[in-house]
């Protein structure tokens, strides 16, 4: 009976124990791990948000980069749009200045050749006035006296003369 009441004695105790558990087990059920479990489910949707946040600042800093890529480039194109209309403008500078130069040039060299007719001119004029002054001369010397051939030589001569000291 020893053994008996002992046996029944064990089992009263591990009735006691299993009864001790379950309700130990609810209370830590009803105390600690309902708040137990709001604390993990809000780290947990912390974390979602956490994640959802970087995302989100992952697709705007990729959406600032596109942006300020595509003003970049822009401003790459409006500087090229710049320099070539600069060089259009200097090229057609350079090519008005050109052009004016060569007609400047063209002027003065119409204007030389205008003188140069004219000086011709007057040259001439002044040589026919001195070839007609000298006619003159010579004819009234012929008039004054007859010429032989030694006479008209010598009036050659001094003809000849004459025209190099006129020059």
């Amino acid at each position: 009976m020893l053994g008996a009441a002992g046996a029944g004695l064990y089992i009263g105790d591990m009735l006691f124990y299993a009864i001790l558990f379950v309700v130990l087990m609810a209370a830590i059920a009803y105390f600690a791990w309902n708040p137990v479990s709001a604390i993990l489910k809000e780290r947990a949707d912390r974390i979602a948000n956490d994640m959802d946040s970087a995302e989100e600042s992952r697709k705007e800093a990729q959406k600032l980069a596109a942006e300020r890529k595509e003003a970049l480039d822009k401003s790459h194109a409006e500087a090229t749009d710049i320099i070539n209309n600069a060089k259009d403008s200097g090229d057609r500078q350079k090519a008005l200045i050109v052009d004016e130069a060569q007609k400047d040039a063209q002027s003065l060299k119409e204007r030389a050749h205008s003188d140069i007719e004219q000086e011709r001119a007057d040259a001439f004029k002044g040589a026919q006035n001195d070839v007609a002054a000298l006619s003159i001369e010579i004819a009234s010397k012929i008039v004054k006296k007859e010429l032989d051939a030694d006479s008209q030589k010598e009036l050659i001569d001094s003809y000849i003369e004459g025209l190099g000291d006129n020059k």
